[in-house]
């Protein structure tokens, strides 16, 4: 549904997307995340055709973005990170004038101006002068132009900025519903809202993309190598030096802590590569026969993959 083909971008001498390739299927909901330069709006802007590529084409359900640009356009929805809207006036007047953009019949306009109200929670709103809504209002009439003309392709750049925790719930409600009905990009700082939101997560660093997959992919791809905590009846020297002797262990951090039943210790321990340490950790300690009341993996997150992939894409393109 949307196709992006070694997009490349230079800003004079600046190159701002290199060689950008990636496809979303129909139905697919995709959260588009890179830090501050990275190339994110840029890209964003190229794949709606506000802006054109240097180099390589983009094409919205088959149509090309530049020699097709009416038909693709047709096809999408955008909601921009700094939703343009006439505050003069009124929602519904906002709605009608961007469905007459969109060549839609005033009888399909009414129908989709309740439907879309309703969906983006403005039924109480859509008399109102845009410029008298508050900024998670106005946002969230950005949202419903977007969804107006029934578009198969939604491109939404930062949508819940400027929401309440309450209308971020109602959002993530919204998307919920529209997954399978139309193609979502999402592009968001918010990293747990991806997380919750989104089937796969392309990342962006550099103008290139650092890594993708899907958020359970990109946990476990985090995990690897991760930190365990374990607590042992032992003292610090003992559990340190039992575990230090594990050839994969890298090191261990001891925390002492006083239980009811005698003298604990925490520890975090390291690993050298990628392993998993949780195994040769339970077997080391049977062996011993100290007694143990926790053993877990760090609980991987987005949020540390994201860090990960953005600083390797960085290392690489700083590298001589």
């Amino acid at each position: 549904m949307i196709v992006a083909e070694h997009l490349v971008k230079w800003y004079g001498p600046v190159l701002a997307v290199d060689d950008l390739c990636f496809e979303i299927p129909a139905g697919e909901v995709v959260g588009f995340l890179g830090p501050n330069g990275a190339g994110k709006s840029t890209s964003i802007r190229m794949l709606t055709g506000y802006l054109p590529p240097s180099a390589g084409r983009c094409t919205i359900d088959g149509h090309d973005i530049l020699n097709e640009s009416r038909a693709a356009r047709q096809k999408i929805g955008y909601l921009p990170e700094s939703t343009p809207l006439y505050t003069e006036m009124r929602v519904t007047e906002y709605l009608h004038f961007c469905g007459r953009l969109f060549g839609m019949k005033r009888g399909d306009r009414v129908a989709r101006i309740d439907e879309v109200t309703d969906k983006c929670g403005l039924a109480h709103n859509k008399r109102r002068t845009i410029g008298q809504l508050s900024k998670g209002n106005r946002q969230r009439v950005g949202i419903a132009q977007a969804l107006l003309h029934d578009p198969p392709v939604l491109i939404l750049d930062e949508p819940t900025s400027g929401l309440d925790p309450q209308q971020t719930l109602a959002f993530r409600d919204l998307i919920a519903e529209l997954r399978g009905q139309h193609t979502i990009m999402l592009s968001s700082h918010i990293l747990p809202e991806i997380e919750r939101t989104a089937d796969r997560v392309i990342i962006i660093a550099n103008g290139r993309i650092a890594a993708q997959g899907t958020p359970g992919e990109l946990r476990d791809r985090a995990s690897r190598g991760g930190a365990v905590v374990v607590e042992a009846k032992a003292t610090p020297q003992q559990l340190t030096e039992l575990l230090q002797a594990i050839p994969s262990v890298a090191r261990v951090e001891p925390d002492r802590t006083k239980g009811s039943a005698g003298s604990w210790c925490r520890a975090t321990v390291h690993a050298k590569d990628d392993s998993d340490l949780r195994g040769a950790i339970a077997e080391a300690l049977a062996a011993k026969g100290y007694t143990v009341r926790e053993l877990h993996l760090n609980a991987p997150t987005l949020e540390r993959y994201f860090v990960e992939a953005v600083a390797k894409r960085k290392a690489v393109n700083t590298t001589p």
